[in-house]
C-alpha cells in the first residue's frame, strides 16, 4: 500500500490573528482561492473521526508512531450534499490521503457503527473500513469543526489553508446536526496553518511564508488529537 500511495509533504503552524492577517493578504496577492470557498474565501469543514476500540489511532498518535491512519466521515457547510469517507495516512514525515463519496444512507450506516452497508462494496477505501469496523471494532468518536480559509498554486499542487475556529464534538457523532453542543479544545485563540505540496516547495512561495510568518514554529499538530483532549482515556 505504501507504494501505491501518492505521498505529499504537510507543515503545520500555530499562528496568531496578526500572523493571518498579513500573511492571507500576501497570498491572495500571489495564490489562487479556493473555488469552494464563500466571499470571504471561507467554507466550514466538520468530520466525524472513527478510532478502534482500543483507540488505535489516538495512541499511536501520541506514542509518535511513524505509520499510521486515521478515517473519517467529512462533510461542508453542514450540507449531505457531498458527503467523504476517508483515510488519512501518515508514512514517515509524508502524508496521503484516500477518499470516497458516500450516500446519506450509507453514512448513516457509518455513523451507527453498523458496516453491513460494506459487505459488497468493490472500494479498496470501503473494503479497508469494513474490515476495520468487524475486526478492530472501528467506530465513530468525535466531531471536529473548523472554518478554512484556502489559497491554491498549481506548482507542486501546493495549498495553503488556514483553519479557523476549531471546535470539538465531544462524545458527539450527529454529524448533519448543526446545533450540536461544541467546545475550542484550546485555552487561547489560535489558528492552524498548514502548507501541502509534493516534491517541493516554490521558493517564492516559501520566501512569502518566512517574510510574514518569520516566527512560526512547525509543530506536528493533530486536530483529532486536541479534539480528544478532555476525554478520560482508560489505561
Amino acid at each position: 500500500m505504501a507504494n501505491t500511495l501518492p505521498l505529499r509533504h504537510e507543515l503545520k503552524f500555530f499562528i496568531n490573528d496578526a500572523q493571518h492577517l498579513l500573511l492571507s493578504r500576501a497570498l491572495d496577492r500571489t495564490l489562487q482561492r479556493d473555488p469552494n470557498g464563500n466571499e470571504k474565501n471561507e467554507y466550514h469543514i466538520r468530520s466525524l473521526y472513527f478510532d478502534t476500540v482500543f483507540n488505535d489511532a489516538l495512541m499511536d498518535k501520541l506514542d509518535g508512531v511513524q505509520n499510521r491512519d486515521k478515517y473519517r466521515i467529512r462533510i461542508y457547510n453542514f450540507s449531505d450534499r457531498v458527503i467523504k469517507m476517508e483515510c488519512k495516512t501518515k508514512i514517515g514525515t509524508l502524508i496521503s490521503k484516500r477518499s470516497i463519496s458516500i450516500p446519506r444512507d450509507l453514512c448513516e450506516q457509518l455513523m451507527a457503527g453498523d458496516p453491513s452497508g460494506l459487505e459488497t462494496t468493490r472500494s479498496g477505501l470501503l473494503n479497508d473500513v469494513y474490515r476495520e469496523m468487524t475486526i478492530h471494532l472501528l467506530h465513530p468518536v468525535v466531531l471536529v469543526d473548523y472554518v478554512r480559509e484556502a489559497y491554491l498554486h498549481p506548482a507542486e499542487e501546493v495549498r495553503i489553508t488556514f483553519d479557523k475556529q476549531l471546535r470539538t464534538g465531544l462524545y458527539q457523532t450527529d454529524l448533519f446536526n448543526p446545533h450540536v453542543p461544541t467546545i475550542s479544545p484550546f485555552d487561547h485563540p489560535v489558528m492552524i496553518l498548514e502548507v501541502k505540496y509534493n516534491r517541493m516547495l516554490p521558493s517564492y512561495i516559501r520566501d512569502i511564508l518566512n517574510t510574514y510568518c518569520p516566527n512560526a514554529i512547525q509543530s506536528a499538530i493533530s486536530k483529532y488529537t486536541w479534539c480528544r483532549r478532555f476525554e478520560e482515556l482508560e489505561a
